[in-house]
This record gives C-alpha cells, sequence and structure tokens, in this order.
C-alpha cells in the first residue's frame, strides 16, 4: 500500500516515514504543498497522512482532497497538536475515511490508524 506522507518538519517526515516503512507500507513524503491532487495521482496513493504544525495547514489539504471527486473517500490520517479544534472541525464537515492522532504520537500509532482505515490485518 502507498502512503503520501505531507509533514512541514522534515526530521519527522524521515522518521514517520522509516516506522511506515517497517511496517510494510510504501511511503512518498513531501512538505506542505498545493499541488496535493496532482501528488496522490502522481503517487497512486492509497491513504494520506497529514502532519502540518499548523492545523490550519492539515485543515486546507484535507478540504482540496476532499473537493477532488477521484478523492472523495481516500483515507486520510490527521496528526494535530490540537486535537480539540481538529475534531470539531472534522465534526462539522462530517468527515468520512479520517482518523484524528494527536501529538504527541508514535509512528506505531500512525501505523495502526492507516492499518484500521485500510483494513490491513496488524
Amino acid at each position: 500500500m502507498k502512503v503520501l506522507l505531507i509533514d512541514d518538519t522534515p526530521e519527522i517526515a524521515e522518521l514517520l516515514s522509516f516506522a511506515l516503512r517497517d511496517r510494510g507500507y510504501d511511503v512518498a513524503s513531501s512538505g506542505f504543498t498545493t499541488d496535493i491532487n496532482e501528488m496522490i495521482d502522481g503517487e497512486r496513493a492509497d491513504a494520506l497522512v497529514l502532519d502540518c504544525s499548523v492545523f490550519d495547514m492539515n485543515e486546507s489539504l484535507f478540504d482540496a482532497v476532499r473537493d477532488d471527486p477521484a478523492h472523495a473517500s481516500l483515507p486520510v490520517v490527521i496528526v494535530s497538536d490540537t486535537p480539540e479544534k481538529a475534531d470539531a472541525s472534522l465534526r462539522a464537515r462530517d468527515a468520512a475515511n479520517v482518523l484524528l492522532i494527536p501529538k504527541p504520537f508514535t509512528g506505531s500509532q500512525i501505523a495502526r490508524a492507516l492499518d484500521e482505515l485500510l483494513k490491513k490485518p496488524a
């Protein structure tokens, strides 16, 4: 399974990529981008992990993905240091096929969330 990881902190992206690869995921990573749908298509991503330091960045990327009919049901894991705000925002959007992971997090938490969304056995 291919995962597109968007993280605005390169060191965290690298560590998280290693953890996901150890769990059997093929990972492509990038910093914050406005070309997210093109990246999803280009990487043929099966799932998306959004970990931007400001939730509004995650939110704008999530909205861009969901606004594209081809990605409207793509599994998404959102990492947030403001989980209450993120949860309220996702509930207001009636977001489906998304899991929220609060910071601080571990790579195994992200991998388990992906496993759950992708129905992959542990």
